[in-house]
């Protein structure tokens, strides 16, 4: 049997942490996540201000106290003098993922120009990964699932390829993908026949 994922959502806003406007990171990232894995899930959400404590605390509660094997956080990763989601990250690290932040970048500047300005990264604290994603819908959706030709072959390949292997080896559950959204990639040794 499968155990289940535990999944964060952190949304980093000041404005719709305050209610100026709505969120629409958490959503997006739960449609993404209905779509794309088909082992059972559930997710925990926080949305927050772009306050560099806050964000520690977060990340921090949610691996140690939440269980969570996979934190997503959505915006703050640019470079204006609010955005802090980078350095919070980094701050709760055991180990730093380069990898990750360096090809959001890369799948990015397929579509913005200005996505060297994103400084988004990517770690190991404990048995979680924690991954810095765009703040937009449109762009968390490109980087996770990649970049697609005009018939829908993939040309880019997105991140979330590699995080279903990536939580097998800090010993989280394993996780499986629907291929015609993302297929998760294992070396052939690591690849469990499918659960009935």
């Amino acid at each position: 049997m499968n155990k289940e994922l535990v999944v964060g959502l952190v949304s980093i806003s000041d404005r719709a942490s305050t209610g100026v406007y709505e969120d629409k990171g958490i959503p997006a990232l739960q449609e993404w996540l209905a779509s794309a894995l088909t082992t059972p899930w559930r997710a925990e959400t926080r949305l927050i201000a772009d306050d560099r404590p806050s964000i520690e605390q977060t990340l921090i509660d949610l691996v140690d106290n939440a269980g969570c094997h996979l934190v997503l956080t959505t915006g703050g990763t640019g470079p204006a003098l609010r955005d802090v989601t980078p350095e919070a990250t980094l701050a709760v690290a055991d180990k730093e993922m380069p990898g990750f932040g360096e090809e959001m970048r890369r799948i990015s500047l397929n579509f913005v120009p200005t996505a060297i300005l994103s400084r988004q990264v990517a770690v190991i604290r404990r048995q979680a990964l924690i991954i810095n994603l765009p703040g937009q819908p449109k762009s968390i959706k490109e980087t996770l699932e990649g970049v697609r030709t005009a018939d829908g072959t993939v040309s880019h390949v997105g991140i979330f390829a590699a995080v279903p292997y990536c939580i097998d080896l800090i010993g989280g559950p394993y996780a499986e993908t629907n291929p015609a959204v993302i297929k998760a990639f294992r070396p052939k040794s690591a690849i469990r026949p499918p659960q009935g």
